[in-house]
């Protein structure tokens, strides 16, 4: 049996197929153009959706070639795709009408006795449009709004495809050991970012002072822990906008919030005579927000009065509770202490950031959660939560189904959140929990 499952994308000219096998294959492979006619040979790439591990065929359009012979050809060769794949996507323009040749496209597709999924393509901002409306009398039940171009319905499309591919691969977390982990170290000025970096290399590799402003790029330097690759970045201080006149400076910020986009665990150091500092929940929410895993080092502590740290580590689990068990380090990078322990860190919460949940753990979870403390009512009608799934990882990424998702309230998601931290043992890495509508995808399929 295949590792894949297998999907094949149809649809006349110019409603976007090739545009979505670009997508789902995560690289341009299939040529993109207005013109009827350019996919004549169907083409296959291996890709995936989220966690589904995908075998893709991009087919031709039916119209737009010179001549009947190569039109017969062209439709021998889809018929043969189609009878080997295990789901079908036909495409519609939600722009257009619905044409002779969508309805002639889905009665062939009906002949086929093969699972169909409707995608009503380019509904950018899920606009409803024209061709939409129309799609309905396909027979192939409720279209997806669809943007293939712009990656939007993909969170759809998902859980319509999971039904037909529960005896397929599920795409497995990597090992990690042996995959350089990208570690950036960001703060306020003055804080002993390059200091700290020094400290860890064991060497002045650079500039330190109490000048602010000394680091201006991005340093990338490739360094091992206890045989564990990694990629050490040090960062230019981050002050607020409001201070920041300097154009040079301005830049200096940008290419360090373009490091946070792009690393995988990053340290903030903060003063210890100065902690969560307003500038420091700010840089600490941006890493948060764009998913990477925290740790925060409290530098300086030899300098400090250490009875204070009970009372810092309350304040930052109020101050970041969407973060809760965020590890806070104190160190002292000048007189390289407790390095060891912040680099323990780094690697726990790397391997957290990493975690994927088993579909059965997930529900098993959610039912428990929900017998603790049921969703609130809709009006008079309670309000049905059905079904979890993990979609990826890095931060782990959750989807739940629910029979009213827009009606739940922001408090009952701070508490499914909370729950799934407390039983799967996820401190202080971000989450990301998705609503969507609808009932278990698999009861259909008597799972």
């Amino acid at each position: 049996m295949s590792k894949h499952l297998k999907i094949a994308i149809v649809g006349r000219p110019n409603v976007g197929k090739s545009t979505l096998y670009n997508r789902l294959a995560g690289r341009k492979l299939a040529i993109v153009e207005d013109t009827p006619g350019v996919t004549r040979d169907w083409q296959k790439t291996q890709g995936h959706l989220w966690d589904l591990s995908l075998e893709i065929y991009d087919t031709a359009g039916l119209e737009g070639f010179e001549s009947t012979l190569i039109k017969d050809q062209i439709i021998t060769q889809m018929l043969n795709v189609l009878t080997d794949v295990d789901v079908i996507l036909m495409i519609i323009d939600s722009r257009e009408p619905i044409l002779a040749s969508d309805r002639k496209l889905a009665e062939m597709l009906r002949r086929l006795k093969k699972p169909v999924i409707l995608i009503a393509n380019k509904c950018e901002g899920r606009q409803r449009q024209e061709g939409y409306l129309e799609s309905f009398t396909l027979g192939f039940g409720d279209p997806i709004p669809f943007s293939a171009a712009h990656g939007e319905g993909l969170d759809e499309l998902y859980p319509a495809l999971l039904p037909h591919a529960k005896n397929f691969e599920i795409l497995e977390t990597k090992n990690t050991s042996n995959e350089q982990l990208k570690l950036a170290i960001v703060g306020r000025p003055n804080v002993g970012k390059s200091t700290l970096m020094n400290a860890l290399l064991d060497e002045e590799r650079l500039l330190t002072g109490n000048q602010p402003g000394i680091t201006r790029d991005a340093i990338a330097i490739d360094w091992s822990y206890k045989g564990h690759p990694i990629q050490l970045i040090d960062t230019a201080g981050m002050r607020r906008k409001a201070r920041i006149d300097d154009r040079l400076e301005r830049l200096s910020v940008q290419d360090s919030l373009e490091t946070i986009r792009y690393a995988q665990v990053v340290i903030i150091v903060m003063d210890a005579n100065d902690p969560l500092n307003k500038q420091d929940l700010t840089i600490a929410s941006h890493v948060l927000e764009e998913g990477r895993a925290l740790i925060i080092a409290l530098n300086k502590w030899d300098e400090a009065d250490p009875q204070k740290l009970p009372e810092i580590r309350r304040s930052l689990s109020s101050l970041l509770s969407q973060a809760k068990g965020l590890r806070l380090q104190p160190i002292s990078a000048l007189k390289k202490k407790n390095l060891d322990e912040l680099m323990t860190h780094v690697l726990e919460v790397y391997q957290l950031w990493n975690t994927r949940i088993s579909t059965s753990q997930l529900n098993r979870w959610l039912e428990e959660a929900l017998t603790r403390h049921a969703p609130p009512l809709s009006g008079q009608t309670p309000i049905r939560i059905k079904y979890a799934t993990q979609i990826k990882t890095r931060p782990p990424t959750f989807v739940l189904f629910a029979s009213k998702p827009v009606d739940l309230p922001a408090s009952y998601m701070r508490y499914l959140e909370t729950s799934l931290r407390d039983c799967f043992n996820l401190p202080g890495v971000p989450l990301r929990l998705f609503l969507r509508k609808g009932k278990n995808p698999y009861e259909s399929k008597g799972k």
